[in-house]
């Protein structure tokens, strides 16, 4: 079986650098696509040659990044990608391993569920603006959660002593790459008590709770629940509504990640540009990449609270997989901007 799976491993890193002598600007995440396999599996085909595999207690990895400084932290899906410029400020941990949850505040803002963390490694690769190093976390399926990239501010000796101290035993252990479970879902449920529900909900934090209890999925619920609530609009309308919002220069909140972190921006956005199909932000200490292909549908979504009502527009990708939320910057305690409902309120709703 060792044979085999070092014969396998061996493949893949031949078709890699195969595909990397004619395609040498293609990102590794595409490079993987291509190839058929995880992005985590190409990784691994340079440990030994500036990557290291890491293993441990990934909350306890975390608490540690304070002490690496400024840093980009980058947190992506098929359809965005968030990058932030700044320190892990504030990290709070909760719950008991392999469960547990990690609240990040500060100029990088995350919800981490670590559950869903699998690997990692350290990894040091040459590239056009000179060498970057870098943490990598993916998942069982070897998607990639979060990355890491140091700054010429970053405290470089961290990095090496995380490094060193997470490094895994045995640096060529296969990865057990796992097909993730779908969950499963409903669409028979007593539509008059979830209409209920929502309409009493006093946190949009409720929301997810609410869903899990009713097993519903959430595209499904955007359907049920009536247009007083929930409505589709043009699937590009995120284009104006962030012109808008530089315009007035709104400060926004823009949620976006995967199974096993959702990055959150906060602040208003300035430099925005489209790039064939990808629509950006490009400001010094944020980025976002939003993907406009992988838009199926969007929604304007109203869910009430103790503050009044919140708005938000929420992008879906054609499997149903929720791309990005977008809301008016508010906190606890604050109604929400009035601008922001106001440039909600003026989309017009688009037919089922």
């Amino acid at each position: 079986m060792m044979n085999t799976e070092i014969k396998t491993a061996q493949h893949i890193k031949e078709r890699y650098q195969q595909f990397k002598d004619h395609n040498s600007k293609v990102r590794i995440r595409e490079a993987a696509k291509k190839l058929g396999v995880s992005e985590a599996e190409l990784l691994s085909t340079s440990i030994g040659e500036g990557v290291v595999r890491l293993e441990g207690n990934w909350a306890d990895f975390i608490l540690q990044c304070r002490d690496l400084g400024r840093i980009m932290a980058l947190t992506r899906s098929e359809g965005c990608v968030l990058e932030h410029k700044g320190t892990f400020q504030k990290i709070s941990i909760h719950g008991s391993a392999p469960h547990q949850v990690a609240t990040v505040i500060g100029p990088i803002e995350q919800r981490i569920f670590f559950s869903n963390w699998k690997f990692g490694f350290a990894a040091e690769i040459q590239g056009v603006r000179g060498l970057m190093k870098s943490f990598q976390f993916f998942d069982q399926a070897g998607q990639a959660i979060m990355k890491i990239y140091l700054q010429k501010e970053s405290n470089e000796d961290v990095f090496e002593q995380l490094k060193n101290e997470y490094k895994a035993l045995d640096q060529m252990a296969d990865l057990d790459i796992e097909a993730i479970e779908v969950p499963e879902y409903t669409t028979d449920i007593d539509e008059a008590a979830f209409r209920k529900e929502w309409e009493e909900m006093k946190d949009t934090h409720a929301f997810f709770g609410m869903l899990k209890r009713y097993k519903l999925h959430r595209q499904e619920a955007l359907r049920k629940i009536g247009d007083k609530w929930a409505y589709r609009v043009d699937r590009l309308v995120v284009r104006d509504i962030l012109e808008k919002a530089a315009e007035q220069e709104l400060p926004i909140m823009v949620f976006a990640g995967n199974r096993g972190n959702i990055q959150i921006h906060q602040g208003k956005v300035k430099n925005l540009h489209q790039i064939d199909n990808w629509f950006n932000v490009m400001d010094p200490d944020f980025v976002m990449h939003l993907n406009e292909d992988t838009i199926d549908e969007a929604w304007v979504v109203h869910k009430n609270t103790d503050d009044g009502v919140v708005s938000s527009l929420e992008l879906f990708d054609p499997s149903g997989e929720l791309i990005a939320q977008y809301f008016g910057l508010r906190k606890p305690g604050i109604p929400q901007n009035a601008a922001w409902k106001k440039l909600m309120d003026a989309l017009p709703k688009r037919s089922l």
